[in-house]
């Protein structure tokens, strides 16, 4: 028995009251060393080959809905959000141009203070380079970034399953592959391949879950810090963190307490500094939230508006965008009891679990949830195992059947739907 599935037993992993360390694979790895490079490097290239694969197959589908349509393959890429991230990149926050208005089509010396500077600033960077302008350097970077949040996405599945009892090892690596081909094929996975900040953000988030269920604290902190400049649902994700950590403050000593506590320190630093900078813009503490709520109808209403576009939508609803909405917020809920089932580590599932309980409980534009439920992709691990478990033709059906419905349903959501986004 691994030294992980000990702790299993011990119910320190189905607990808050530690976090669970890596497993120690040492000897596994040294039964079977690898005999050539890419022998050693399979953990990184085959995620982002199945990644790069899936999201290829999208972008075709969506280039084909643009020209059986005679839409702009590029104008669908950036469309909505992404416009305001390309003019971000290319105009920064004091320059942008009146055509870019929030919800009311209204712009004032504030609005485009709404969205958080992590991509955009990445993207002006990047912009920079010879050959390249902020719409190249968008697509370029979310294409970078995407690979890396499939690998990600992988180690998460392998971990998860190392510490379950009721998974044998054997299963963990088909496990990581299939977690990475659920994630590459997620409902409104295209977004992946646009100007927005979902890329950048699941790559952030899922390192940072990694570093915590690995006890790498200073790479969990890091990530955490860096994605609380993405966007202003961070703050899930410096709240499972932080507790993490924290707990760990608690139950280690030595050099680990003393990495977990800077982990507990740099969690908040990127959310925090851009509210404050907002802050200062506008003169007030609650500024940023003033911009949201004004321009874009974005508040915690605790469900009020989720319930009311759910109840209309199962009664009156006839449009598949809607009722394709409603399907997923439920399937979201379901997930997180499968996660707690299946005895995902808690600091995943309650990250997913935050992630989607947050949607849940704000207001605002209700179509734009698909793309929202994207960073809870962790949810996706027990299905994944349930797949590593089943047979090799039902595994490989039914990924073809997830691939084909969903790389469908993305692009029309992006190029049929007027307000998908």
């Amino acid at each position: 028995m691994t030294r992980a599935r000990e702790r299993v037993r011990r119910g320190t992993v189905g607990t808050m009251q530690a976090v669970p360390t890596a497993p120690d694979l040492a000897d596994t790895r040294a039964a079977a060393a690898p005999s050539s490079l890419l022998d050693r490097t399979r953990d990184v290239w085959l995620p982002i080959v199945l990644y790069l694969a899936i999201r290829g197959i999208g972008l075709a589908v969506l280039a084909r809905f643009a020209q059986l349509r005679n839409q702009n393959l590029a104008d669908l890429l950036t469309a909505w959000d992404g416009k305001w991230m390309i003019g971000l990149a290319t105009y920064g926050y004091n320059d942008m141009p009146w055509r870019f208005v929030d919800a009311r089509g209204e712009h004032t010396a504030d609005t485009a203070y709404a969205f958080f500077p992590g991509f955009p600033m990445l993207v002006r960077a990047v912009a920079q380079l010879p050959g390249f302008d902020a719409y190249r350097a968008a697509l370029t970077v979310n294409v970078i970034l995407g690979c890396v949040a499939a690998v990600a996405a992988y180690r998460l599945g392998r971990l998860c399953v190392q510490y379950m009892p009721q998974v044998p090892d054997r299963l963990a690596e088909r496990t990581g592959l299939l977690t990475t081909v659920l994630f590459a094929a997620a409902p409104m996975s295209i977004v992946l391949t646009m100007a927005y900040t979902e890329a950048l953000y699941c790559a952030l988030a899922g390192w940072a879950l990694v570093g915590v269920l690995e006890r790498k604290w200073i790479l969990a902190g890091i990530c955490t810090a860096l994605a609380g400049f993405c966007r202003p649902t961070s703050i899930v994700l410096i709240g499972v963190v932080a507790l993490a950590a924290l707990l760990a403050v608690l139950s280690s000593d030595g050099a680990e307490r003393l990495k977990a506590g800077l982990c507990v320190l740099l969690s908040p630093l990127g959310w925090v500094t851009y509210l404050l900078v907002v802050a200062h813009h506008t003169g007030s503490l609650t500024g940023w939230f003033r911009i949201q709520t004004e321009g874009w109808g974005t508040t915690f209403d605790l469900g009020l508006q989720t319930w009311q576009f759910v109840n209309y939508t199962l009664i009156n609803g006839s449009d598949i965008a809607d009722l394709s909405v409603v399907a997923l917020l439920a399937a979201s809920i379901v997930l997180i009891v499968l996660a707690v089932r299946a005895r995902v580590p808690w600091p995943v599932t309650l990250y997913g679990a935050l992630v989607v309980i947050s949607l849940l409980g704000s207001g605002g534009l209700m179509m734009s949830r698909p793309r929202l439920l994207l960073p809870a992709f962790v949810l996706l691990i027990p299905i994944a195992i349930a797949l590593a478990k089943a047979s090799k033709p039902a595994r490989v059906w039914t990924v073809i059947g997830i691939i084909t419905v969903t790389c469908w349903y993305g692009a029309h959501m992006v190029s049929v739907y007027p307000h998908a986004m």
